[in-house]
């Protein structure tokens, strides 16, 4: 099931490039967080069925329009069906790179039929503490899959590779959402990754965090991430060693968009 396709500007830099990033927003998520920020799309489910045929159609679209890849929104629930479609858009002229855009909740066994098919992984290593997924995820290991899945990813295609023009065609770009009174989170996955995976990760240390879905159940959660714990987050990024962060500034992006 897919909820949209279209061309998204809003996503990381190396992404968007002129021509924005060609995102197909897929129905569900195999980790329901309380907080999403699109509960609608992965709790409810909203979309419609589409088939091989159509979601190959959907690529090839995003592709006419200039889009510089094709970007896969939650799909860990729905790769064989990916697969599938594939071969239909490949005949009909598919050549953009692929991203598989997760929550980083993958089975390496489901990465591994995607090894030498999808050019750029971006998962999101949400949590590091197995008791914080299992309060907000309902799945305590969370964190040792998500490590054993960002581990596969880079050995499939490696860190990020940026074309003259700025654009991403290959490589691993890591998201992590700073959540409020998280920042022992944040340092334990930084750490991992510039120490496990490579300090020539590129990361995204978003502060778009707000509070979303069924967050206000929770008052750990229930307000918006403040500036001191976003500053706080991307030191630990850096004393960590990595050395590729995101500069967008996403908590002004989302002021402007109305968001926060």
């Amino acid at each position: 099931m897919v909820s949209s396709y279209a061309p998204h500007f809003g996503e990381e830099n190396p992404l968007v490039g002129s021509g924005g990033s060609g995102t197909i927003f897929i129905s569900g998520c195999n980790l329901l967080c309380v907080f999403c920020q699109n509960y609608e799309i992965s709790h409810l489910r909203d979309g419609m069925e589409v088939t091989d045929g159509q979601l190959a159609a959907m690529m090839i679209s995003l592709q006419k329009r200039g889009c510089h890849n094709i970007n896969f929104v939650t799909p860990s629930h729905v790769v064989a069906q990916i697969l599938a479609a594939l071969p239909h858009a490949i005949e009909k002229g598919l050549k953009v790179p692929l991203v598989y855009n997760s929550s980083g909740y993958d089975s390496v066994e489901s990465l591994k039929l995607l090894d030498g098919v999808v050019d750029i992984y971006m998962p999101d290593f949400k949590f590091w503490d197995p008791e914080s997924s299992k309060r907000f995820a309902k799945s305590p290991d969370y964190p040792e899959i998500a490590k054993n899945a960002v581990k596969e990813m880079h050995r499939q295609v490696g860190d990020l590779v940026i074309d003259e023009q700025g654009v991403a065609v290959k490589g691993l770009l890591v998201r992590h959402l700073v959540m409020p009174g998280g920042l022992e989170e944040t340092g334990g996955i930084m750490t991992f990754l510039a120490d496990e995976i490579s300090t020539n990760t590129y990361v995204n240390v978003m502060d778009q965090y707000r509070p979303c879905g069924e967050a206000a159940k929770y008052p750990q959660i229930n307000r918006s991430l403040s500036r001191s714990e976003y500053n706080e987050a991307q030191r630990m990024a850096r004393h960590a060693g990595l050395k590729r962060l995101d500069d967008r500034d996403w908590l002004s992006l989302f002021r402007k968009m109305g968001l926060t």
